[in-house]
């Protein structure tokens, strides 16, 4: 029972960020709350932001600068969807990108009917397409994505590369996980979406499942703050998986449904020693080692050699 539960502790370098951020708000959303039937709509196959989207956008980025957050992050990873992306560069990209600056801009002017500036690659972390996160498949024609080249014609400084690496994530990795149920065939295998099929509807535990194999993949990440620029229906079924050993308001508060555009801040905790990073933050103490005993320990020492004398 929850009422049993005392606080834990875990060494930091076991420990990981997550800002999870759901999309700023899109086409559809604002089609599907007049009549819910508009999400299963082709008009709205990989939908954009809207207006109101890109002032959300321009809230959270406001918001992530003025409390430092921005510094601090050292990876985005977002879904391959084109408004995942879109909040993705919006919120964590560099600024505006001009003619004759000496990187790649990070997205390109105008990119998805957007009537926006393009944004620089410079002085922001790296940037990764994921098709992990990606929202629940084969059920909304919102949810399936363009071909790769043409993600890579707007966004030239996103790495769409790592998601074919990331088929060498074994299922012996995940051995500790509950939920797991398959592991989701993450390489890119053509440029078109071959994941999403129409009539198929993922099963609920199949995201739950893709969501802790995301998570496990986190895991090995070398970085320690990592923004997730996601779906809302992708972040509620993994954190569904969640709090079930804690306070109910905690699992409440882990396991809420994320508006469009929030920001939430979890930390992963590597309880597995599945990741190899080296505590950076450690001392070891007496150098060199020798006898440096607690003093409650160091008083039995004395006692039990004076009796063996």
């Amino acid at each position: 029972m929850y009422a049993a539960i005392t606080p834990g502790l875990y060494p930091l370098h076991r420990c990981k960020t997550l800002h999870l951020v759901r999309h700023a708000q899109g086409v559809h959303n604002v089609a599907a709350e007049k009549d819910p039937a508009a999400y299963l709509s082709e008009q709205y196959f990989d939908a954009q932001l809207t207006p109101l989207g890109w002032k959300q956008v321009d809230n959270l980025r406001k918001h992530v600068l003025e409390t430092g957050l921005s510094k601090k992050v050292d990876l985005v990873t977002v879904s391959t969807s084109l408004r995942t992306m879109q909040t993705a560069v919006g919120v964590f990209g560099g600024d505006e990108y001009k003619d004759g600056m000496d990187v790649l801009p990070l997205v390109v002017a105008n990119a998805g009917e957007s009537d926006r500036p393009g944004n620089s690659s410079l002085n922001c972390p790296p940037f990764v397409a994921v098709e992990l996160c990606r929202e629940r498949l084969g059920v909304h024609p919102c949810d399936r994505r363009r071909s790769i080249s043409e993600y890579q014609s707007l966004f030239h400084a996103i790495d769409f590369s790592l998601a074919s690496a990331l088929s060498q994530f074994s299922i012996s990795t995940m051995a500790d996980c509950k939920n797991f149920c398959c592991v989701f065939p993450v390489q890119i295998k053509s440029e078109d979406d071959v994941l999403w099929v129409a009539g198929t509807p993922e099963k609920k535990e199949d995201v739950v499942a893709r969501g802790m194999q995301f998570l496990n993949w986190l895991r090995t990440r070398k970085e320690k703050e990592i923004a997730v620029v996601s779906h809302g229906g992708f972040l509620y079924h993994t954190l569904s998986a969640f709090g079930h050993d804690c306070h109910p308001s905690m699992k409440t508060e882990i396991c809420k449904d994320f508006a469009n555009c929030e920001l939430r801040s979890v930390v992963l905790v590597d309880r597995s020693m599945m990741g190899k990073d080296p505590a950076t933050s450690n001392y070891p103490g007496q150098i060199p080692c020798g006898l440096d005993l607690p003093s409650d320990v160091a008083a039995e020492k004395l006692s039990d050699e004076g009796n063996a004398n």
